[in-house]
């Protein structure tokens, strides 16, 4: 009987002394993203997109700040950025916290995969394209995608406003809203503005890459279709 007890007391020792067993898994998928596979994720994503799926999504472009984190694996930014908005911006300027930059040449260097360009992609479809990416290296990766700041959106306000500059689109602005925005007409404005447009739409509402606007004849209710979205690049010049 002793014997037998204490056989019984080593097992129930070796159990309670053991250290409990902990299972784990990694993605056996090793092997990094090649070039090859990047650009024929980026182009499959953009040949969607001409389906009609970009729709009003943020469209990245150089200069512009992101935020990218995969599930469970935490921020993916090789060298997060700090700092402040540009001084440009004035109104509304804001610390940016931590994110990757969107580089001139539209790329963006991310840990584990390196290299791959954002820049022409949605916010959308840059998490789609990612999400491919990095199937490479976890299973069943879930992407977000975030903008910290935007960058390569702007536009410039010239002429007899209060604040003259240059500034970000980071939600839709009309022409009234961009007159708004830089401080309203100066005292010697006469209320006539022309928004020119690098790429102006060939239509009865452009001359050329020009655009007339009458405020005062806005106020009153007229031509109210003129009072047009400004868009990434577009010059307002306040006369």
């Amino acid at each position: 009987m002793k014997k037998m007890a204490a056989v019984l007391f080593l097992m129930f020792l070796s159990a309670v002394v053991m250290p409990t067993m902990v299972f784990a898994a990694q993605s056996t998928a090793d092997v990094p993203a090649t070039e090859e596979l990047k650009a024929k994720a980026r182009a499959d994503i953009l040949a969607g997109a001409k389906e009609g799926a970009a729709g009003t999504d943020y469209l990245i472009g150089a200069g512009d700040i992101l935020g990218i984190s995969v599930y469970g694996e935490g921020d993916m930014a090789v060298a997060p950025v700090q700092g402040t908005a540009g001084e440009e911006e004035g109104e509304g300027a804001k610390e940016t916290g931590s994110g990757v930059p969107v580089r001139i040449d539209g790329k963006i260097s991310l840990r584990h995969v390196g290299d791959v360009e954002a820049a022409g992609l949605t916010l959308t479809q840059l998490a789609d394209y990612l999400k491919i990416v990095y199937a490479t290296v976890f299973d069943d990766p879930v992407l977000t995608t975030v903008l910290v700041q935007s960058n390569s959106q702007r536009y410039t306000v010239m002429g007899k406003v209060a604040t003259p500059g240059v500034f970000q689109i980071t939600y839709p602005v009309n022409i009234v809203q961009a007159v708004a925005r830089s401080g309203g007409f100066t005292e010697w404005a006469n209320s006539k503005i022309t928004l020119v447009r690098k790429d102006g739409p060939k239509d009865k509402l452009f001359e050329g890459n020009t655009f007339k606007f009458d405020y005062n004849g806005f106020m009153k209710g007229k031509n109210l279709e003129r009072n047009i979205q400004v868009l990434p690049g577009d010059t307002l010049i306040v006369h």
